[in-house]
């Protein structure tokens, strides 16, 4: 053999494997792994982090590191799969708790997955005819996408960053199951260094929340705030002003200062804030929502907009308007005496809601990287209501809840396929491929979150102190308050006016943040904050590279091994019997 023989490569023809076999498989796996993860972190923190850059990375150490696959876009249908998975746990944990903590349990959960289901079809097929618009002409930014295919093109780190993440699933996981077995969830250091009870300085005992911190960075800051300005500024405040409740009235009612203070006044003001913050991010919107429409119109207009590269257009046609049929189905079966009219009432502006609401927050998380979803969800659930509520209030919570989820999880739905087309454009993918696996990913969440919400119920009850989820409860308060029921009505419109000065102040979702942190325990608050030092002291020392290259793989490591250990001890409490606060 000549020396030139041996110095010719083997050179690689055809396309690379995309949507194979094996991508969607492993996405399927990681998909169910991330939706567990971040939903039960839902459950607890009140809001939802993306998906895809956690499957990107886990893809790569099963795909490169495993199976020895070294196709970029094939790792990318495993992520767009996996993260399509995961978009059920947003839309879902935002809204199903709220039956739960009303007390109305007695629905049909399938047909609320077939619902959720549906709606994810819808959400995905209005949204792929502006793909072309706002990621190839527009060249919206999706922060979130860019960050996805910086690792796709870094196979090398990318199998790095797996062995942190698994390292950080390890710690995790042995913490918080050392914890559960132990007893030892909270530490109560306020009362060792002698501080006031009503300042709360008892801790959460939870990897997890120092994980999701550290990965939102300086964007949890706000959260932080809301949560200090509660407990050790308005409460040692209140208790100068000799408003704060003798211990002797706090022992007749059976609670403590903190639980007092949170049930009785932030709580409430909270969720004023969450709505009134949500209803203003959607008002600064509006820009964007005409140029959402110019955009649809653009692309209806361009003989370009769908070549072969692009899925048919009349395979989009179909699905919506088979979802469309499944949703109304889905009305008319959700309670007795729905009837056709207000069935169809439903189920028309269900799909309205949908397609609007879909084009807005793609739009809007394109530009910004902040998605209004729980202010868009919170409106639809309320209109739902109001259509319903000639069937009674347990038909008309129930009714509106089943559509109202759908509408959700199509919302996630456009905004996470966008983000996942924007990583497609970057990396060269196709995006008829990547349609297809966001398609294949829309059935599996669904059927997991309504699940495990069973299970967690169960074993923890939802709107416990173990599980506050706060979404639900404030979506759950709305619907209480739109049927009549007993709300503080002048703590949630201070809350609300608060919510939407915070808002209208330009940085994206800030009355929703601070409300959060208003709303939720204050020991998850605390615990929270070490995760937020914690980014900022390493983006200060070791630069945010090192941040991005090493500290968020382990962060991520530390949602999945809690959330699995605790979703696991959820499962041991149903099987035999125990725990439920």
């Amino acid at each position: 053999m000549t020396n030139k023989d041996s110095n010719k490569r083997i050179v690689r023809t055809g396309p690379y494997p995309e949507l194979t076999p094996t991508a969607v498989i492993v996405g399927y796996v990681l998909g169910a792994l991330i939706t567990l993860s971040i939903g039960y972190a839902c459950l607890i923190l009140g809001f939802s982090i993306e998906g895809s850059e956690l499957a990107a990375i886990l893809g790569f150490g099963i795909l490169r590191g495993v199976l020895g696959r070294n196709s970029i876009v094939e790792n990318n249908i495993n992520q767009t799969i996996a993260s399509a998975v995961n978009s059920a746990s947003a839309g879902m944990m935002f809204t199903v708790p709220a039956l739960f903590i009303l007390g109305q349990t007695e629905f049909n959960a399938v047909l609320m997955v077939f619902s959720c289901i549906a709606g994810g079809v819808l959400g995905i097929a209005f949204i792929i005819p502006l793909r072309k618009q706002m990621i190839d002409y527009e060249r919206l930014t999706y922060p979130g996408g860019v960050a996805v295919a910086t690792i796709l093109k870094s196979p090398g780190a990318g199998v790095h960053k797996t062995f942190l993440l698994l390292s950080g699933i390890a710690v995790s996981g042995i913490v918080h199951f050392t914890s559960q077995v132990s007893g030892f969830e909270n530490w109560n250091l306020g009362e060792l260094v002698g501080m006031p009870d009503y300042m709360n300085g008892v801790w959460y005992i939870s990897l997890m929340t120092i994980g999701v911190a550290f990965i939102a960075g300086k964007g949890g800051f706000c959260f932080i705030i809301g949560g200090f300005a509660c407990y050790w500024i308005l409460a040692p405040l209140l208790n100068l002003l000799n408003i704060l409740p003798t211990y002797e009235t706090l022992g007749a009612l059976e609670v403590s200062m903190p639980k007092y203070l949170r049930i009785t006044l932030f709580r409430p003001v909270g969720i004023g804030m969450l709505v009134g913050g949500a209803l203003t991010g959607i008002v600064l919107a509006l820009p964007l929502i005409v140029s959402a429409v110019g955009n649809m119109q653009k692309a209806a207009k361009s003989k370009t907009a769908h070549s072969t590269d692009e899925m048919p257009i009349r395979l989009l046609y179909i699905g919506i308007a088979g979802a469309m049929i499944l949703l109304f189905i889905i009305a008319i079966l959700s309670v007795e005496g729905m009837g056709i009219i207000r069935g169809g009432v439903m189920a028309i502006f269900g799909t309205l809601w949908i397609w609007v609401a879909g084009v807005i927050l793609s739009e809007c998380i394109g530009r910004t990287n902040w998605s209004p979803l729980s202010g868009m969800t919170l409106i639809a659930v309320t209109i739902l209501v109001v259509i319903a509520s000639g069937l009674g209030d347990k038909a008309a919570i129930i009714a509106s809840i089943m559509v109202g989820a759908a509408a959700c999880v199509a919302m996630a739905q456009a905004t996470d396929l966008m983000l996942d087309m924007k990583t497609g454009y970057l990396v060269g993918a196709s995006p008829k491929m990547q349609g297809y696996a966001q398609f294949l990913g829309t059935w599996l969440g669904p059927a997991l979150v309504m699940a495990m919400i069973f299970v967690l119920h169960k074993a923890y009850g939802l709107g416990s102190e173990r599980l506050p989820a706060p979404q639900g409860q404030a979506l759950a308060s709305m619907i209480k308050g739109i049927l009549g029921g007993e709300v503080p009505v002048q703590k949630y419109i201070a809350g609300a006016g608060l919510g939407a000065l915070l808002s209208a102040s330009g940085i994206g979702g800030l009355g929703i943040l601070v409300g959060l942190g208003f709303y939720l325990p204050f020991n998850i608050v605390l615990t929270y904050s070490i995760g937020t030092l914690l980014r900022l002291l390493v983006d200060w020392k070791k630069g945010k590279n090192f941040s991005e290259e090493v500290g968020i793989p382990i962060a991520a490591g530390l949602i999945v091994g809690e959330a699995l250990v605790g979703v696991g001890f959820a499962m041991y409490y149903v099987f035999v019997g125990g725990m439920r606060t």
